[in-house]
């Protein structure tokens, strides 16, 4: 296992899966106020933060099964931002015994279909390649990023963009992705530990649709939090904790 990784506390384990576009630093503020009572568990996801690049096809399922292995966790609670919401999905339906609950943070959804909103804009950013700076300010003005440009935060999430970028693009050799078939969304009904599911109200409007299809998992919650954008775990980390806690003790 050459992740890079992180732990926190002690008790029950909590493994945090950040998104794309920054790394495991994303999770700083909201780490201290879920480790009083849990073991926390941050990592960097493959080419992204202090993890070695990809050099062929990343299959993330495998790469978090090994570092629970590693860490000898055999029952966790994922907590899966955006992309690491969509690991988070696919590794509860490939690994059900290894999961005791699942929260997801903004996700994305392995079969969804995007709108041609969201689609154009990352054809948008896709377009400026390898323009590293083009790419990067294009990425930090896109609309689901407002409420963090404009806080305290903007200077740390443009460093972590800056550096994604700048990693995808002189470091990575393959951009492959291997999830696991049938996708996701096909088998959401099959889920069937205890789901929480957080969103904000100035993400992408596909939110609302991926909130609708994550309906069918048979026991799931759902908080919406007011001016948070898609970078809310930085921006939202208290409301956001309490939300954790509150569904971890009705879920013990």
């Amino acid at each position: 296992m050459d992740l890079n990784y992180s732990t926190y506390g002690s008790g029950p384990a909590i493994v945090f899966i950040h998104s794309g576009g920054v790394d495991s630093r994303v999770w700083l503020e909201l780490v201290p106020l879920l480790a009083r009572t849990h073991r926390v568990v941050t990592f960097d996801a493959r080419g992204l933060g202090q993890s070695p690049a990809p050099q062929e096809p990343l299959n993330p399922v495998d790469d978090l099964l090994g570092l629970l292995d590693l860490l000898k966790l055999n029952r966790v609670t994922l907590v899966g931002h955006s992309i690491g919401g969509e690991l988070a999905t696919n590794f509860t339906l490939s690994y059900p015994g290894r999961v005791d609950r699942l929260i997801l943070i903004a996700p994305s959804l392995t079969g969804f279909a995007f709108s041609d909103t969201y689609m154009n804009w990352m054809g948008e950013v896709n377009s400026l390649a390898p323009d590293i700076g083009k790419m990067t300010q294009f990425s930090l003005d896109g609309p689901i990023y407002r409420t963090v440009m404009a806080s305290n935060y903007r200077d740390f999430f443009i460093e972590m963009h800056t550096q994604y970028f700048t990693r995808v693009f002189t470091e990575w050799r393959s951009f492959d992705l291997i999830w696991p078939h049938p996708p996701a969304i096909e088998r959401l009904e099959d889920i069937a530990v205890p789901a929480l599911f957080v969103y904000g109200d100035l993400d992408w409007s596909d939110m609302n649709d991926l909130a609708a299809e994550f309906k069918r998992l048979p026991s799931i919650a759902f908080a919406k939090l007011e001016g948070a954008d898609h970078m809310f775990p930085l921006t939202h980390a208290g409301e956001l904790a309490s939300h954790i806690h509150s569904f971890l003790n009705d879920n013990p």
